[in-house]
């Protein structure tokens, strides 16, 4: 059990953290006996634990008592943990050399960390930052893009597990993927024209008639291009006024492609519930452009084809992200259509704001999956777990990881297909590690001309399937991440047991979650944990069970009863 000591201002992001690293933990309470206990207050109490843990970049009170000297203290940061640079947002300090204390973490300006053993005779973890103030700064404003790529969030919570462990303390913890996976994937289609025949004398047929003639041209300079794929895509503009005609086929048509790739594979939709609206608020030049020429309405016959088919539909949202009322009118649009109530929304083109999660709580919406980049890829929040962003209370937040245009537009990443390869081929492993989910989105005409970037989605989802990896809709993985949130730990008997509790029916058509216990490396000559032997053991856990994990032994046990519905009896 890990006994946390915060700041008040820190409360909500602890409980969230704790939603993310899912194990079992309590304020703390003087008179319980704790295996670990955390904290980021100055003024530190006496505790009784095998293992404190203290953050903080400002002097502590217990830092002179125990000899730990601050060398230096900088605004931002970067740490350097398991060969990845981990930017720090908040102040970070450094400490300075004593033979008493062991390094433990390094960073760019000296050493972040350093353990020891106090006076009391106590383990100490003594880290220069703030852990809860960056998780909190991950949670609202996010990373910028130069950090992109870095995972934050969920390295800060390797750090703490493996300094844990380092210290030869096991650790239950249900891990963010179910039994037998290491990841979710979630693959999304953003469905902002659904084919070129709608578009006549305007700005999206003359852009695409500019893309297909000087721009391929001038793609097959920058070597982006084959001398194949510059004919296939001036064929196509040479179809232009066939397809108008309907004596063509629509090369923008999305669905019967996406379909075929992704057979047997769940799929997430987001629908444009009203055409010809670019919304309100919206920032730049080419506000006006946002609007659409379709809106679900008019596409009844495929919706009911990808339900059919297990997909789900979303709205991709127009002014949901700032209106409670609009987002409550274009959830109902599309709850209309599908002929269900639900939903999940990804703004058109990502917009939002500070008060967008709490505008689309009130207005219903069950999950986000707006929280991404435009311009690359990578983890806008540090993390690749659905988490709740905060202020709200039910709505979740799938994170967008990668996307189509954030790699291959040119005033974008601008990356050849062999660079964006390796990039995603990044985040596939990060994912592998870190657990979580992948999502993936792939709009509408992608694989089409002028962009003919379908080869390269099919490639990635063939190497997504290759994996061990669980495909799932936009909301049967926040469900799944719902059901693991729900998850309670209890002290037992002498306050040693601790239990696990799911309270669920039987009828729950999800994944199970996971029991891990982590088991320390047998490791005594004072390296770090990155140079630690640990192990884990995984144990499958539905509804049915309570599972009970002995600290004192460090052995979980599994308790089954004739329950439907658990409840300690």
């Amino acid at each position: 059990m890990i006994g946390v000591i915060c700041k008040t201002e820190e409360i909500a992001t602890v409980e969230e953290f704790f939603q993310l690293f899912k194990t079992p933990w309590e304020y703390y309470e003087p008179a319980q006996t704790y295996d670990v206990v955390l904290m980021t207050v100055d003024e530190s109490p006496i505790v009784d634990a095998k293992l404190l843990v203290v953050y903080g970049a400002e002097t502590k009170n217990g830092d002179a008592r125990d000899s730990v000297a601050l060398r230096t203290t900088s605004r931002r940061g970067t740490l350097n943990y398991l060969g990845a640079a981990v930017p720090i947002y908040g102040n970070l300090a450094t400490f300075q050399a004593t033979d008493k204390g062991m390094p433990c973490l390094d960073a760019t300006l000296g050493v972040a960390g350093v353990r020891f053993v106090s006076s009391t005779g106590q383990r100490v973890l003594r880290l220069g930052y703030d852990l809860f103030q960056e998780v909190q700064r991950l949670f609202t404003a996010g990373q910028p893009i130069e950090y992109a790529h870095v995972p934050s969030l969920d390295i800060h919570i390797s750090i703490l597990r493996d300094g844990i462990l380092r210290e030869g303390i096991s650790l239950p913890e249900i891990p963010p993927s179910p039994p037998n996976h290491t990841f979710v994937v979630c693959l999304t289609h953003d469905i902002d024209f659904v084919g070129i025949r709608n578009h006549k004398l305007d700005h999206t047929m003359f852009g695409f008639l500019y893309r297909s003639t000087i721009g391929a041209v001038r793609n097959l300079f920058r070597r982006r291009i084959s001398i194949r794929r510059l004919l296939e895509i001036w064929r196509a503009a040479a179809s232009l006024p066939f397809v108008y005609l309907g004596w063509a086929k629509d090369f923008w048509s999305p669905f019967e492609w996406y379909l075929r790739v992704e057979k047997d594979l769940a799929a997430t939709y987001f629908l444009i519930p009203f055409k010809k609206r670019m919304g309100d608020n919206v920032p730049g030049k080419h506000a006006v452009r946002r609007a659409t020429s379709y809106d679900v309405e008019d596409i009844r016959d495929w919706t009911a084809i990808l339900q059919r088919e297990g997909c789900e539909l979303g709205v991709h949202g127009i002014d949901a992200w700032h209106s409670v009322e609009k987002g409550q009118t274009e959830y109902a649009k599309l709850a209309r259509v599908k002929n269900e109530s639900g939903s999940g929304i990804r703004m058109h083109w990502l917009l939002q704001d500070q008060n967008t999660p709490s505008v689309l709580e009130k207005a219903g919406y069950a999950y986000d999956s707006t929280a991404g980049f435009n311009d690359t890829v990578g983890y806008r929040n540090g993390t690749t777990q659905v988490f709740r962003p905060l202020g709200v209370k039910t709505l979740l937040e799938l994170p967008m990881h990668i996307q189509d245009g954030a790699l291959f537009y040119q005033n974008k990443l601008d990356l050849h297909e062999i660079e964006a390869e390796k990039l995603c081929k990044d985040l596939i492993e990060n994912a592998g590690k870190f657990g979580g989910v992948l999502t993936v989105l792939w709009h509408d005409r992608s694989h089409g001309p002028e962009r003919f970037w379908g080869d390269f989605y099919i490639s990635l989802v063939t190497v997504l399937k290759s994996s061990d990896a669980w495909f799932a809709t936009g909301s049967q993985a926040v469900d799944w991440f719902r059901k693991r949130r729900e998850v309670r730990f209890e002290r037992f008997g002498n306050g040693q047991i601790v239990r696990a509790i799911l309270e669920r029916g039987e009828k729950d058509s999800l994944p199970p979650l996971c029991i891990r216990v982590h088991q320390p490396g047998n490791r005594n000559d004072g390296q770090c944990p990155n140079d630690a032997e640990n192990t884990f053991t995984d144990v499958s856990w539905n509804s049915k069970a309570t599972f009970e994990f002995d600290s004192s032994s460090q052995k979980v046990a599994e308790l089954r009863t004739k329950f439907s519905v658990h409840g300690i009896r």
